[in-house]
């Protein structure tokens, strides 16, 4: 269940589901949908009403490719058919040789949190407890170095433009909306990778602004930690795949997108994770399951959206 594509668990009424879709500018990547400007252009409104009602439609479009695909064959969902969108990235755009700068709303802190808050409202509903989709705000934090060396970058910030500039938008959103996912960059921040950074993760995320939400990485975010066999730069700061899953999976990361949980089982049995964590882990994953109805798509997800029929 902490892994991206989960597999069922048919005795406990689990379906297989995959968390990893896409909705960066309408529902993406799974057939056709309507197609909305890049999330710049979008920006370029300072319309954060507009953007609302741009990803109202997307996670309708969403809500429905899901039914669809539970009709055609609920027991092999595929990528990009889910209920748990990717998006949006808040990242702030000040490098353009960061290749993804297209994807965020730009380099004005206040712009971004509005924005990203509008598409998390939009994407998720009127409802707090039923989903039509679930946001996810990314990359925490800094994640906007050259592209090519996005597995080895390290971002090198002062505590005061960490405060003023990269954690703002973040900080909005979390305390201003229900968003129910929060993805971990490739980098490094301040030496430490993001997705095994305690003093990020822990401390600010956690404790500072009370966030009990999913903690995601990203796509094999934690390999570039230990593997040594590539030809990709990595950063190397862990000795094994089981030290990494005790730093990550030990404090707040709750799911990973990639291929290092089978190094899980180790960290337990070396003493690393403990199984209350694990359960605490699964809690959040569980209950954002039962939110967007992943587990029960007959369920209308939100009074507000009678046109669904799951049938």
């Amino acid at each position: 269940l902490m892994q991206d594509i989960s597999e069922a668990i048919p005795e406990l009424g689990i379906q297989r589901y995959h968390w990893w879709n896409e909705a960066l500018h309408g529902a993406a990547r799974s057939g056709l949908a309507t197609v909305f400007p890049q999330a710049i252009g979008m920006a370029a409104s300072w319309d954060p009403e507009l953007l609302q009602q741009v990803f109202t439609v997307a996670s309708d479009e969403q809500r429905i490719k899901y039914i669809e695909a539970r009709k055609r064959n609920a027991d092999d969902m595929k990528r990009y058919e889910g209920l748990t969108v990717w998006t949006p990235n808040i990242n702030i755009f000040r490098d353009p040789r960061w290749g993804r700068g297209m994807e965020t709303f730009g380099e004005d802190p206040y712009l971004t949190a509005r924005m990203g808050a509008a598409v998390v409202r939009g994407l998720q509903g009127n409802d707090p407890t039923k989903l039509v989709a679930g946001a996810c705000i990314k990359h925490l934090a800094v994640h906007s170095g050259p592209e090519g060396l996005r597995h080895e970058f390290d971002s090198k910030v002062s505590m005061r433009d960490l405060w003023t500039t990269y954690l703002p938008a973040f900080e909005y959103i979390i305390k201003n909306t229900n968003v129910q996912q929060v993805m971990c960059g490739y980098n490094r921040l301040n030496g430490v990778p993001c997705c095994t950074n305690k003093e990020l993760i822990v401390d600010i995320l956690r404790n500072k602004w009370h966030y009990d939400g999913l903690m995601v990485t990203d796509c094999w975010a934690l390999n570039d930690c230990w593997e040594r066999d590539t030809v990709i730069p990595r950063h190397k700061t862990h000795a094994t795949a089981a030290l990494t899953a005790g730093d990550a999976f030990g404090s707040e990361i709750d799911l990973e997108c990639g291929s290092g949980l089978p190094a899980l089982r180790t960290a337990v049995d070396s003493g690393y994770i403990s199984i209350v964590k694990i359960n605490e882990h699964v809690r959040r994953i569980l209950r954002a399951r039962l939110m967007v109805g992943v587990d029960n798509p007959t369920v209308q997800s939100n009074p507000n959206y009678n046109n669904f029929n799951s049938g």
